[in-house]
Order: structure tokens, then C-alpha cells, then sequence
């Protein structure tokens, strides 16, 4: 049986490297910068880190102590279309795989940028209000073969 995806990456201190590496990427871009020119969290790095280990295969962190694919989805919503910000930012992830210095792997890379691309998909879904977000989702998972459908999370 294959090791997980986030095994694969690097686990913990990879995902920690590729998020602050996706986020000064997204920073330093001048159109996907502004879905930050609002502000953030001062840990927007670790719980992004903690985010995407939980949905490729790490272990729940985020979902244990931060929130649910709820809070995710409205954290992201009510922002309107942002397709050409959207494909900038799935950019910055691709060159921030090197930048985080993650395995050079065809196959890891292509699965981790698939997923990122499905979960912007996922972060741009509800563009009218956080309002129209379901109650009590899951984080998201995603494996070598892609999105895991089902569950809810018992809520926060």
C-alpha cells in the first residue's frame, strides 16, 4: 500500500514550508495579493500548512482545533467571480513546490497541484455570500486518486 500523499510530500514541516512559500508567492503577485489586501491571520501559514496535511492523508489538526470545510468555504466566500485571481494563485503553488524545496516526483507534483486546483474550485463555490455555505462539513480529503466523497463532521 502507497504511503499517503502528505507522507510522500514530507509531512508536517513540508506543508509548513509550501504554505509559507504559496502565501509570499500570493503576496508578492499584484492581482492575487488583494485577497489579502484585507488582512489575515497571524498564523495564516501554519493553519493553511494544517489544512492541506489533513485533507492529503496527515493527521486532523486542523479540523481538531481550528474548524470545519465550513469555516474554510466561508472564510473564502462572498468575494464575487475571481477566475483570473484563481489561476494565479493555483501559479504560485506550482512554483512554490520548488521554492518549498518538495520532491521532485512527477507524480506527487501533478497530484498536489490536481488538488489545489480542485480545492480553489472548492474556495470559489459560493462567490454570493458565506451565508449560502452548508453547516458541519468535513475538511475535504483527497488521495492518489482524488477527491474522497462524503462525510460531515459533527460540527464546531
Amino acid at each position: 500500500m502507497s504511503q499517503s500523499v502528505y507522507e510522500d510530500a514530507g509531512g508536517r514541516d513540508a506543508f509548513l514550508r509550501l504554505a509559507h512559500a504559496w502565501h509570499a508567492r500570493c503576496l508578492a503577485d499584484p492581482v492575487v495579493s488583494h485577497a489579502f489586501s484585507h488582512g489575515f491571520h497571524p498564523q495564516h501559514s501554519e493553519r493553511l500548512a494544517a489544512y492541506w496535511a489533513e485533507a492529503l492523508g496527515g493527521p486532523p489538526e486542523y479540523s481538531a482545533s481550528m474548524g470545519d470545510e465550513s469555516r474554510v468555504l466561508r472564510i473564502h466566500a462572498g468575494n464575487g467571480e475571481h477566475g483570473e485571481m484563481d489561476e494565479l494563485a493555483e501559479a504560485c503553488f506550482a512554483l512554490a513546490l520548488d521554492d518549498a524545496g518538495l520532491p521532485e516526483d512527477p507524480r506527487l507534483r501533478s497530484t498536489l497541484q490536481a488538488y489545489f486546483h480542485w480545492a480553489t474550485g472548492k474556495m470559489a463555490a459560493y462567490p454570493r455570500s458565506a451565508d449560502d455555505v452548508p453547516g458541519g462539513l468535513s475538511v475535504a480529503r483527497w488521495t492518489w486518486d482524488g477527491p474522497v466523497t462524503g462525510a460531515r463532521s459533527s460540527g464546531r
